[in-house]
């Protein structure tokens, strides 16, 4: 029996818009999927496209119980900005009791920005690897670098692993300097330059449960193959290839380590929802946190493989966890 809910998927024209445009798109949706599995369990599903503020104002008078988008924030006509706050999408369905999947815009943000989300969860106690953020020739000898060598650098915002690749982990000023220029020139971002952990590397999935305000939190291990340098890192190659192994997390006490920070995480972060939360050991076995991802893509790469390692939960019931956990806190 479908349930008595109208959900409106809601995204913006492909391949049409200017580059900085597009840069508000958290995550990119499957439209026909995800159409195709919610209308297998509600009464109503229907797709908007976003190209005017008009067409926002028009997604207003359908009024839909909730509305299910990648969407981070607008900015028709260069005229508003991601630090308006008016601009982000969550903020303006809420204006206008609208229920959307995903956490506030106030997590985003903590989120968004890896030196601001390692400050975050520094302050609650959590370990994760020394740091400082740079531009090219703000360190101009190795003496002025805080940290000491080898260092993994990578841009200090954004997803993906974009920015990152098998010149990352760097063992001399010249490749730090060349590394730091590169990403300033590629991502037009600074850099975040990190402690390198040599350890293993995980993912944990997150979903919260509004009915019980519980966690369910399911840990995986992601191994890349070696790169030209014999270094196993997740870089923006592998992901687009999908050249990792994903596994399960059987040691349970690795399991019972990697959930609790995690969960830490999602609540210092101050989440809500779902989110994935990366995790990486230093050489000793002891698990520090990379990034938080309150936007998880939801194709069938880490969040969903988390889900059926740790859960044995179909893409089907993902996406419905999902979507009932955004209608139950939203009705509260």
């Amino acid at each position: 029996m479908e349930i008595d809910k109208y959900i409106e998927i809601v995204t913006i024209p492909e391949n049409t818009l200017p580059k900085k445009y597009r840069q508000n798109v958290g995550i990119t949706l499957d439209i026909p999927i995800i159409s195709e599995v919610l209308r297998q369990r509600y009464e109503k599903v229907s797709v908007s496209v976003i190209k005017t503020e008009d067409d926002l104002k028009e997604l207003v008078l359908k009024k839909p119980n909730l509305v299910f988008s990648g969407i981070k924030y607008f900015c028709f006509n260069d005229q508003n900005d991601v630090a308006d706050e008016d601009a982000w999408f969550s903020n303006f369905l809420a204006a206008h009791n609208i229920a959307y999947i995903g956490s506030t815009v106030r997590a985003y943000r903590n989120s968004y920005n890896k030196t601001l989300a390692k400050q975050i969860v520094q302050a609650a106690g959590i370990k994760t690897a020394h740091s400082f953020t740079t531009q090219p020739d703000e360190h101009t000898s190795i003496q002025s670098l805080p940290i000491s060598f080898p260092l993994f650098v990578k841009p200090a915002s954004g997803g993906d692993s974009q920015g990152i690749d098998a010149n990352s982990i760097v063992s001399d000023f010249k490749s730090f300097q060349a590394k730091v220029l590169g990403i300033y020139k590629n991502q037009q971002r600074c850099s975040l330059v990190e402690t390198y952990l040599s350890g293993k590397e995980y993912t944990v999935g997150i979903f919260e449960n509004r009915a019980d305000e519980k966690l369910t939190v399911m840990p995986i291990e992601i191994i890349p193959s070696k790169n030209k340098n014999g270094h196993r890192i997740l870089d923006y190659e592998t992901k687009k290839n999908d050249a990792e192994k994903v596994i399960a997390v059987t040691d349970p006490q690795i399991h019972t380590l990697l959930s609790g920070l995690a969960t830490k995480v999602f609540k210092a972060l101050e989440a809500t929802s779902h989110a994935r939360i990366d995790i990486k050991m230093d050489e000793h076995g002891v698990p520090h946190f990379l990034e938080g991802n309150l936007k998880p893509g939801l194709g069938k790469g880490y969040l969903y493989r988390a889900c059926e390692l740790n859960q044995e939960m179909s893409y089907e019931q993902m996406i419905y966890k999902i979507t009932d956990n955004a209608l139950a806190y939203h009705s509260n």
